[in-house]
C-alpha cells in the first residue's frame, strides 16, 4: 500500500510539473506594480542647455532589477496625443494623475505601443505587456518606458 501511495504522489507531481511549466516559446512575464516603481528618488538638476530645472531620477534596486524585462502592468490610460499615437499609463485616473493631480513622476509610464493597436479611451483601466526601460537622459520622455507595449488580456 505504501508503494502505491508513493507512486501516486510522484506521478501527481510529474503531471503538475508538465502542465504548470511554461510552454516552450512562452516568455516569462513579470508583474510590475506601482509600488515597485515608487523605489526612486528625485533631485532638481539644472540643465543649462534648456535653462530649466529637471527632476533627475535615481532608481532604487527594485526598479533597476526590472530593467529590460518583459513585464505586465495595469493602470489608467491617458491619451496624450491621438495623432502622434502617444499614450501614457497612470497609476491614477486622469483627474488625479501626475499631469493634473499631484501624483509624482513615478506614477506614469510612457507607452511605446506596437503598431496596429486600437485607440484607447481616457481612464480605461487596462493591462499592458512590454519591455520595461528606465530613462535618465531624454527630457522629452517619461522616467519609465514600456517598449513594444501591447494590450494584455
Amino acid at each position: 500500500m505504501n508503494m502505491k501511495r508513493s507512486f501516486l504522489f510522484f506521478f501527481g507531481i510529474l503531471i503538475a510539473a508538465v502542465f504548470l511549466a511554461p510552454k516552450s516559446g512562452q516568455a516569462q512575464v513579470t508583474e510590475l506594480t506601482w509600488n515597485m516603481l515608487s523605489d526612486v528618488t528625485f533631485k532638481d538638476v539644472y540643465l543649462e542647455e534648456y535653462d530649466i530645472y529637471y527632476y533627475y531620477p535615481t532608481f532604487g534596486p527594485k526598479v533597476l532589477d526590472m530593467e529590460g524585462r518583459e513585464v505586465k502592468i495595469s493602470g489608467y490610460v491617458i491619451p496624450v496625443d491621438y495623432d502622434e499615437n502617444y499614450y501614457v499609463l497612470s497609476a491614477f485616473p486622469y483627474a488625479s494623475c501626475f499631469f493634473c493631480g499631484g501624483a509624482g513622476p513615478e506614477s506614469v509610464i510612457d507607452l511605446r505601443l506596437k503598431e496596429g493597436h486600437r485607440k484607447f479611451k481616457t481612464d480605461e483601466r487596462l493591462t499592458f505587456r512590454g519591455v520595461f526601460r528606465t530613462n535618465t537622459s531624454d527630457i522629452y520622455s517619461l522616467n519609465y518606458i514600456l517598449e513594444e507595449a501591447d494590450f494584455y488580456e
